[in-house]
């Protein structure tokens, strides 16, 4: 698989003057749904990033839009204090071939790896040397500020640098520190769950429309109600089990429901669907 970080072609998009010789805090080589997302929130807190992409047209177009550079792979590793290896794991390999050269000039570098099931171990393999490493394992809600990033770290990565990754991460919502041996049940939890609530949205308001009501007002009732009951959870002091009693008054129309969500076994079906997820993680880290 040839990744192909280079933008030799970019000039002919009319997109790129010189990168200019000055340091940045982080640069972002692939900026997909992941790397954009965290992109777009890293550019609240700085400018100071570059953007480099297989799709030159992609990185382009996201440097114009939130106002940072776009330059090749090389360019990012060599002028970036943190860099953010946006790729799929089975891509890894290939990107840290492109830019090992760069990275040994430059080993001070610090890399950011989102890759699903890929250790700091693997990453340091695959790079060829014991670099600095942030694993982190974000969701999409990063975009709108309100994400979850779990994150741990190398040894050889220092407090103060840590401190300034997660002063600069702030905007992408919430960042939790963990052993790596959890970051894989972790991010079944916390990276798919998204997925996992967006088809419980999906199903609320397919029942109100099928109880009436028009799409565009069951949508909207259904992320309210989501957003409402998330907020109670986080507010409050009772056990979950103790929330669905205050809302299921006894012979009410709430239990009913309810009734029909334990025949059809919803709370193991997500269960099923985080083990599903975690054994997944751990296949790709062994891929």
């Amino acid at each position: 698989m040839n990744v192909n970080f280079d933008i030799k072609g970019l000039h002919q998009i009319g997109a790129i003057p010189a990168v200019r010789a000055i340091n940045y805090r982080f640069g972002f080589i692939g900026v997909g749904n992941m790397g954009g997302a965290l992109a777009q929130a890293a550019s609240r807190s700085t400018k100071q990033i570059i953007l480099c992409d297989h799709d030159a047209q992609k990185a382009a177009d996201l440097g114009r839009r939130i106002g940072c550079e776009f330059a090749d792979s090389r360019t990012v590793v060599a002028e970036s204090e943190y860099v953010f290896l946006g790729v799929k794991p089975q891509m890894m390999a290939d990107l840290l071939e492109e830019i090992k050269k760069t990275l040994k000039q430059h080993r001070d570098v610090i890399l950011v790896s989102m890759a699903a099931g890929l250790s700091i171990k693997t990453l340091r393999k695959m790079a060829g040397g014991s670099y600095k490493v942030i694993r982190i394992m974000p969701n999409l809600a990063v975009e709108v500020g309100k994400g979850e990033i779990l994150y741990t770290t190398s040894e050889n990565v220092s407090k103060v640098e840590i401190g300034k990754f997660l002063n600069l991460m702030e905007p992408a919502g919430h960042l939790t520190g963990m052993e790596e041996e959890d970051m894989d049940a972790g991010c079944a939890v916390s990276g798919c769950g998204p997925a996992f609530v967006y088809k419980f949205v999906r199903g609320l308001s397919k029942g109100g429309v099928e109880a009436g009501l028009d799409p565009e007002t069951s949508l909207a009732l259904a992320i309210q109600t989501v957003r409402g009951a998330a907020k109670m959870l986080e507010n409050n002091a009772d056990d979950i089990d103790t929330m669905i009693d205050k809302v299921c008054s006894p012979g009410g129309s709430t239990i009913e429901g309810v009734k029909k969500l334990d025949e059809a076994n919803m709370e193991q079906a997500v269960v099923d669907a985080v083990s599903a997820a975690y054994q997944r993680n751990i296949e790709l880290g062994k891929s």
